[in-house]
């Protein structure tokens, strides 16, 4: 009995330990690097800042400074994927911490968490796989106030349109779709070969389905960045997912990857894909464990380097 007690008691040190460390992973912030060789070849090299899932609560100021320090990377294009709110009066704190990257050309796309307020449930239903079930029912998040003050301050709305941005001396062209995981994307809306006239063109989604992916690929993207996965949130030691919360394999939940897909013809097409871990989580889950928050700054150059 006192060898069971003691086991007991070590599993539950170690449980809160492991817990203790979950939620301190939740404020240790990182930055990301990436290189994607997607210009023109022999082009100067372009900074394109990805940020996602941003999860923000008005109490968060540690969130909110590290944020707001993100200007000073001076980047060329800000690619912003969505779920910004995990409140009802976040909208404003969320513009204050963009505030400094508002004057740099920027496109965003809204995920779940920018309509919809979250919810307890059950955290472990994370970790199980996706029962098609969407909390659609919760009480709406003031989305069109975050909608107008991103688009009044020149970020373009990628919301199932296409579009295009002048950055440096380059002209971009997007296409964006709204939250595959709330089925929300209309493909039919950006379908069609990428502008053959633009030197970068560029997919933008909340959630990497595959059939986002697919169609971008298929349609000539150069690459497609999207957020969602949370990195796996809770992972291995080492980081490998355990999870992805979408169709898309825990291999490629967060960070820079090829992907391939098929043409109608057969033919193969390829863009590159970025996926951001996030910033945030659920305000009902706040650990990470093996997954610090972060966001990324890829170094676009050309596809000679």
């Amino acid at each position: 009995m006192p060898f069971l007690a003691r086991a007991l008691g070590a599993a539950v040190l170690g449980g809160a330990a492991v817990t203790a460390y979950a939620v301190s992973e939740t404020r240790r912030f990182v930055l990301r690097r990436a290189t994607m060789p997607v210009l023109p070849p022999g082009h100067r090299p372009l900074r394109l800042l990805h940020l996602s899932d941003l999860h923000l609560t008005p109490g968060q100021r540690v969130k909110q400074d590290w944020v707001r320090s993100l200007a000073d990377l001076e980047p060329d294009l800000v690619v912003d994927t969505g779920d910004h709110l995990s409140h009802r009066e976040s909208v404003p704190y969320v513009l204050d911490c963009f505030d400094g990257l508002l004057d740099v050309p920027g496109v965003f796309v809204f995920g779940s968490n920018d309509y919809f307020e979250p919810t307890l449930r059950n955290p472990f239903r994370y970790l199980l796989p996706d029962d098609g079930t969407r909390h659609t029912d919760s009480p709406m998040l003031p989305f069109d106030d975050l909608r107008a003050g991103l688009a009044d301050a020149g970020w373009l709305d990628l919301t199932n349109t296409r579009g295009r941005l002048r950055v440096d001396d380059l002209t971009v062209a997007f296409a964006g779709v709204d939250d595959p995981h709330l089925e929300y994307d209309r493909l039919d809306d950006v379908a069609g070969p990428a502008d053959p006239e633009a030197d970068l063109r560029l997919g933008v989604t909340h959630a990497p389905y595959l059939r986002v992916l697919d169609q971008l690929a298929r349609d000539g993207y150069d690459a497609v960045l999207a957020g969602h996965t949370h990195g796996g949130q809770v992972c291995l030691p080492g980081g490998r997912a355990l999870v992805t919360n979408c169709d898309l394999e825990p291999e490629r939940a967060k960070g820079l990857h090829r992907h391939p897909a098929a043409s109608a013809a057969g033919d193969p097409g390829s863009s590159w894909l970025h996926v951001s871990a996030g910033l945030g989580t659920s305000p009902y889950a706040q650990i990470r464990l093996a997954c610090r928050p972060e966001a990324t700054l890829i170094s676009l150059v050309g596809a000679d380097f």
